[in-house]
């Protein structure tokens, strides 16, 4: 929230939730939801869930160029964080590529929020950031992350051993990605 109460706007609306970007002032509400949700997100997933670990994430995201880091909020309730989609790694010149880094709060785990919340950051990437592909690096045992971006329609590109270190080994992941003519291309 900014000094007078009042949450950013958003960058894109639909039905249920509303895109914007992290702020600094959204340390309280979102490690609150962080520690609620420890459950659901181990082992894959380590939000920060204290104010300095928060002041940590918001810097490394905000006002950086290579990164893109966006909350999806419940128009319904007020704009409480759902959870967070962050476009990292961002690539401009001939590539034009961006890696997703996600996670839902488990109060919205399950209610299609995170589903609404993709479908408008990827036309946001692929509109206003002018972004031509983005890449999602998911543990296959992961279902339902494999899940969140199959409904968005990425497609299974491989399978890269020892990837990406988490939870305190070098963990596998499958390659997920779409391109801005395949989201095109896809019927509504």
């Amino acid at each position: 929230m900014s000094a007078n109460g009042a949450r950013p706007p958003y960058l894109a609306e639909g039905p249920h939730v509303g895109i914007r970007h992290l702020t600094y002032e959204d340390a309280d509400e979102f490690t609150a939801r962080a520690r609620e949700s420890r459950d659901l997100h181990r082992p894959w997933l380590f939000p920060p869930e204290t104010a300095q670990a928060y002041a940590a994430y918001a810097r490394a995201r905000i006002d950086t160029p290579d990164t893109e880091a966006l909350l999806v909020c419940e128009r319904e309730a007020g704009g409480a964080i759902a959870g967070y989609i962050n476009i990292n790694n961002i690539v401009r010149g001939g590539f034009l590529n961006g890696t997703l880094g996600y996670g839902a709060f488990a109060h919205a785990a399950g209610r299609g929020l995170m589903s609404e919340g993709l479908g408008l950051v990827l036309r946001h990437a692929f509109g206003p950031l002018g972004l031509h592909r983005l890449e999602a690096n998911i543990q296959p045992r992961n279902h339902s992350s494999v899940a969140l971006v199959r409904r968005a329609g990425f497609r299974l590109e491989g399978f890269s051993p020892a990837f990406i270190f988490v939870d305190g080994a070098w963990r596998d992941h499958g390659r997920w990605a779409i391109t801005s003519d395949e989201l095109i291309a896809r019927p509504a």
